[in-house]
C-alpha cells in the first residue's frame, strides 16, 4: 500500500507560489502543485476564475470566524473537503454529510 504514496511525482507535491489579491491586499500562498490543480478545479466546477474563489473563501472565513489564520492550510483542507464530496457523489454514504457548494451568481 505505501508504494501508492511512496511512488507519486515529485513535480504533484512540489511547492509553488502565487500571488493573489485578497481583502485589496496583494499576498503570496504557497501550495503544492496538486493542491492548485484541485482548486482549479474547484472554481471551474463553480463557473469563476481562481483568484475569485480563493478571494470568497477568504472573505467568507473573515464574516465567519473574525481573522483568516493559516489560509493555505484552510485551502488544502477545502481541497480534502471537495474530494470527499466528489466521492460521495460517485458512492453515497449516508454517515458522511455533503456540504453544498456556492453557486456563483
Amino acid at each position: 500500500m505505501c508504494r501508492i504514496f511512496a511512488n507519486q511525482n515529485p513535480a504533484s507535491y512540489a511547492f509553488a507560489t502565487r500571488s493573489v489579491r485578497l481583502a485589496g491586499h496583494s499576498t503570496s500562498l504557497r501550495l503544492e502543485r496538486q493542491f492548485w490543480n484541485i482548486l482549479g478545479e474547484i472554481a471551474a466546477s463553480q463557473r469563476m476564475s481562481l483568484p475569485r474563489l480563493l478571494s470568497e473563501i477568504h472573505d467568507e472565513v473573515l464574516e465567519a470566524q473574525g481573522e483568516v489564520r493559516n489560509f493555505a492550510s484552510l485551502l488544502r483542507n477545502a481541497c480534502v473537503i471537495y474530494l470527499r464530496q466528489q466521492q460521495n457523489r460517485a458512492q453515497p454514504n449516508p454517515e458522511t454529510p455533503v456540504v453544498p457548494l456556492r453557486r456563483a451568481g
